[in-house]
């Protein structure tokens, strides 16, 4: 109470902070009338000062003051410009359709370019002109001539934005480019270098991961930085796409997938449990009609009916029976009392036995499908142990303990083992995804078939993601089960999520007509603050209680009668679905009652922002996925007003109260009269998944609801938005855990970018490979002879591995120095041997190779290490069962594995030093001047550390040998090479090539 006191006598937190910006828009109105004087290259002359004098202010910190400082002048210069460009009447194609430019700055418009300058989230309502209002902060920040970025959430949305207010930024002298899917690097590079550039969140992000992770030269990277950028629908894209990374990947070395193989066996299953699940069903009902007929034995029969309906909800949980008898409050109750009951502590075997009498079980919230025992052994009937991983540490430690295996046979067994459980795994993965993949996700609602291919649908647009596919093989059991071409799994080069990318600018903006609802994650993950922005004009939109129906019969037959009324009137509806199955059922039912309509869902990608600008015409009816067409404006066309303006209908409420809110703003733009109504059935998933379900069956019972009645009241829209919290709870716990880990990822991303960037940055990257050097070899020489017995052998052997120094033990000497002093007197040899190399090649063509060989490893390793860290996660929530936080857990090892990685990046780069040259005849010429050694025996195996090497006896061959063979050889660098022939293979009993008329081995053969 006291609080709604102090609200109204002093305003709410939002109306404070805009009260305080309101002297900065008379001050922005006051300056654009002083400019309505000026002639245009005047107004112009302006944009050239500002980012001349700009130029010249070092520091980010300096230019963020100028910038405050000129915010209303250069505001002003903006609004001027619209002014004159409308009246002029400026006509141009935008889109390849001719418009007029019509449109100039509202004060609330200068109120949202105010709020996203300072770095925060403007919520302004449909129709309010959020891409007008952009201009003014991408003006001002562009001046800084370091670029200032706009995203959008699609390529059309971009494309429009770019020609349409391209035609203001022209006026005033800034340039402004568009990225697109399609376009080449060259292309690129120039739109990145305007002054202003739109494009959509994942071309960003690509490029950024193409820039870092895949390009080899400062030429081959587009973008220049990241100083301001304004996301266009930031609840969309900061939130509703921040589960998904952004991936680039390439397909694997080798694929091992065996889903067309189980494919015909996890359809006979699913059949198999479905017929099942449906006999159980009959059970009920009859157990449930025996109740009705003798009420002395009701109760017992409702529980074992209640029992035998929750054995099917865990199988199948749309079964159509299951569904029908959810209708009904007395069955409905049953069911619930007996899932309550089976998740207490003290039944949880029974719980267990339960999910035995089925072949799998499924969550429909985790997406998970589980085989039970039934299952597995229908699918392998003759190997009770085929889905059971097998213990590597105990058979390994068996193996070991084996007296009577030798060494090597004790190597092949592990590989076998090995071999084996890796098989076994792999097998258990496949069909666990196509379980997932026949019983969670459906055609035509998480996916479409398109050209032969799985396509993904966006679960918040309804928009087909073309490109995109899901990780960890499920992507390829869709394909199996669907029939069509299963392409290569897919090894992940470069990842960064959504979030991350964004947090790279040094000043972040958003806007959208819904952010209120997720004000505390902006907040949390991006440290943005949300202001609301009030409308140019009152809203006069009417939004009526939301009407819940027991099925979905019901409700669809609701609507499609409410959809004829308003069409006998000519009044155009706006009708909303989630999925693209729901939006072709009501099209079907329109068909039925002969009411002409427009479809937008992923299937009509490319009509969306025609079809969606027509929705305001008389009598039109217009069937949307999930807002399709956002960032189009709804017009209303001529006696629409009268008629009451747009009708909005939501087939649907969605996990987000805000994708509501936005289908709700669809209508009564700029104070045009609109109206809302939302439709629900208690079959829908949100009711089904997070409903009050005993409330809900409760409330059916005390108004005794009739087949086609509903419930209306604006207490159960409040029942219907807690269930909508808790979705919304649940899916930011899951944005935030992405984040979480993600944050080890993008630390270590940002060290190996980094270094990455250092290197085709360095104009002497010889510096580099140096530092290699100065820091590898210390740690080699650390690892073999800073130990209790101190391996130099094996040191040796490392040493003449990796480089052409040809150290024997005396010439090594390693016993009469110190780990210090050896360190150097190898570091001093390699260089000089490395620096003879480089004498035989182009100084230019050095610094390329140098740069690619640093490059080659890091790029190499990086990867390997994004597939052991995918591996590592995926496992990792397994140390959960030990009582283990799996994130600390994550973060300790994934720390180990990245020193690793930095560890194995110096070693992969020295050893390709001396094994890598830009021109074959130059690094001939180079092993010409060395001296040679023939090895007369058998090579070795490879010591390591603490595993002593045996001695090789290095025999000179030749004149070589004289040179680099006696003393301790200073000064030379030798190189083990194979003895090459002059001439032809002679064999032991041919004539000798010496002319003596012997055999070859009686002869000079005898000799060699």
């Amino acid at each position: 109470m006291v609080t709604w006191i102090l609200k109204k006598i002093l305003g709410s937190k939002n109306q404070r902070e805009l009260k305080r910006l309101m002297p900065m828009v008379r001050q922005i109105n006051e300056f654009d009338e002083q400019f309505k004087s000026l002639s245009d290259e005047d107004l112009r002359a302006k944009t050239a000062a500002w980012k001349a004098e700009l130029a010249e202010i070092p520091g980010l910190e300096a230019q963020s003051r100028k910038l405050d400082e000129i915010l209303p002048e250069a505001f002003a210069v903006i609004k001027n410009a619209a002014r004159r460009l409308k009246e002029r009447q400026n006509s141009f194609t935008v889109c390849d359709q001719p418009m007029n430019w019509d449109m100039v700055h509202f004060d609330v418009q200068l109120l949202g370019g105010i709020v996203l300058h300072r770095g925060r989230i403007a919520e302004m309502a449909t129709g309010e002109g959020k891409t007008l209002v952009a201009t003014l902060p991408l003006y001002l920040n562009a001046l800084t001539g370091r670029g200032a970025h706009l995203v959008t959430v699609n390529d059309y949305l971009a494309r429009r934005d770019a020609e349409w207010m391209g035609q203001l930024y022209d006026f005033v002298g800034l340039t402004v480019g568009c990225i697109q899917h399609d376009q080449e690097p060259d292309v690129r590079r120039e739109q990145y270098a305007m002054d202003i550039t739109y494009g959509t969140n994942s071309e960003f992000g690509f490029d950024y991961l193409r820039d870092n992770g895949m390009a080899t030269t400062r030429e081959q990277q587009v973008q220049r930085g990241y100083h301001y950028a304004i996301v266009d629908e930031v609840d969309s894209i900061l939130i509703d796409e921040a589960r998904t990374p952004l991936i680039i990947s390439g397909p694997a070395t080798i694929s091992t997938h065996q889903y067309d193989k189980w494919k015909p066996l996890i359809e006979q299953l699913v059949r198999k449990q479905n017929m099942l699940c449906n006999r159980v069903a009959s059970e009920a009902i009859e157990a449930f009609e025996k109740g009705d007929v003798d009420p002395a034995k009701k109760a017992e029969f409702m529980a074992e009916g209640g029992l035998l309906m929750f054995r099917v909800k865990l199988g199948q949980p749309r079964n159509k029976q299951l569904l029908r008898m959810m209708e009904d409050p007395d069955k409905r109750r049953a069911i619930d009392k007996a899932e309550l009951s089976f998740f207490q502590d003290t039944r949880k075997e029974e719980l267990f036995a339960l999910k035995e009498q089925l072949f799998f079980t499924i969550d429909e919230k985790s997406n998970e499908a589980d085989l039970s025992e039934q299952g597995r052994n229908f699918l392998n009937p003759d190997d009770p142990d085929s889905f059971v991983l097998p213990d590597l540490i105990n058979e390994f430690t068996e193996i070991d303990l084996d007296p009577a295996l030798s060494p090597e046979e004790k190597d092949k067994r592990k590989a076998e083992r090995q071999q084996h459980c890796d098989a076994q795994a792999e097998r258990i993965h496949n069909i666990s995804q196509l379980l997932r993949a026949y019983c969670l996700f459906e055609k035509d609602v998480q996916y479409v078939i398109e050209e032969n291919k799985v396509v993904i649908v966006d679960e918040f647009t309804g928009r087909k993601m073309p490109g995109r596919r899901w990780s960890d093989g499920l992507h390829q059991a869709v394909e199996a089960k669907e029939g069509v071409q299963i392409d290569r799994e897919t090894q992940t080069l470069a990842t960064i999520t959504i979030q991350n990318y964004f947090r790279l600018y040094q000043r972040l903006a958003g806007m959208t007509g819904t952010a209120e609802t997720e004000a505390a994650e902006f907040h949390d993950i991006y440290k943005l603050d949300v202001n609301m922005i009030p409308t140019n004009r009152l809203v006069a939109r009417t939004d009526y209680n939301d009407r819940i129906y027991k099925t979905r019969r019901e409700k669809y037959n609701s609507v499609i009668n409410e959809i004829r009324d308003c069409h006998n009137k000519q009044q155009p509806v706006l009708v909303g679905t989630v999925s693209v199955e729901a939006s072709e059922l009501l099209s079907r039912m329109l068909k039925r009652e002969k009411i002409p309509h427009n479809v937008l869902n992923a299937k009509f990608h490319m009509q969306e922002a025609e079809i969606v600008q027509r929705a305001g015409q008389p009598g039109t009816v217009t069937i949307s996925t999930n807002m399709a067409g956002r960032g189009t404006d709804i017009k209303l066309g001529s006696g629409v007003p009268e008629r009451g303006g747009l009708m909005v209908i939501g087939t649907e409420r969605h996990e987000a109260r805000r994708i509501d809110r936005q289908l709700r703003g669809r209508c009564a733009r700029q104070g045009d009269p609109g109206s809302s109504r939302f439709y629900v059935s208690f079959e829908d998933d949100l009711m089904r998944n997070f409903g009050a379900a005993d409330r809900m069956t409760r409330i059916m019972e005390r108004f005794g609801l009739e087949e086609g009645q509903e419930l209306e009241h604006r207490w159960l829209n409040k029942s219907v938005e807690t269930a909508q919290k808790r979705v919304e709870q649940r899916n930011y716990l899951i944005r935030k855990r992405t984040l979480d880990f993600d944050d080890v990822m993008n630390m270590q991303r940002e060290v190996v970018y980094t270094y990455r960037n250092e290197t085709i940055d360095s104009e002497e990257p010889r510096k580099l490979i140096y530092e290699v050097i100065d820091e590898a070899v210390p740690a080699k020489v650390k690892e073999y002879l800073d130990v209790d017995e101190p391996n130099y052998t094996g040191l040796i052997h490392w040493v003449n591995t990796t480089f052409p120094l040809g150290l024997t033990k005396e010439k090594a000497q390693f016993e009469t120095r110190t780990a210090e002093e050896n360190t150097q007197f190898l570091i001093e040899k390699i260089k000089d041997a490395y620096e003879r190399k480089s004498s035989h090649e182009e100084p230019t063509a050095v610094k390329s190779l140098e740069r690619y060989i640093i490059l080659n490893a890091i790029d190499r390793l990086w990867q390997e290490h994004l597939y052991a860290m995918d591996a590592l996660r995926e496992g990792v929530y397994l140390r959960g069962y030990a009582q283990k936080d799996p994130l600390i857990e994550y973060k300790t090892e994934a720390y180990d594995m990245f020193v690793d990685l930095m560890a194995n990046i110096k070693n992969e780069v020295l050893n390709n030093l001396f094994r890598s040259t830009s021109n074959l005849q130059a690094f001939e010429n180079f092993l010409a001047t060395l001296p040679q050694f023939l090895l007369r025996e058998h090579a070795p195996t490879a010591p390591t550390a603490n595993a002593p090497a045996r001695g090789r006896q290095l025999q000179p061959v030749g004149a070589m040998a004289a040179v680099g063979g006696d003393g301790d050889g200073e000064g030379e660098v030798t190189i083990d090479l194979p003895v090459r022939r002059s001439m032809p293979k002679v064999g032991r009993n041919e004539p000798c090539p010496c002319g003596s008329g012997k055999k070859h081995k009686n002869c000079c053969g005898r000799v060699a």
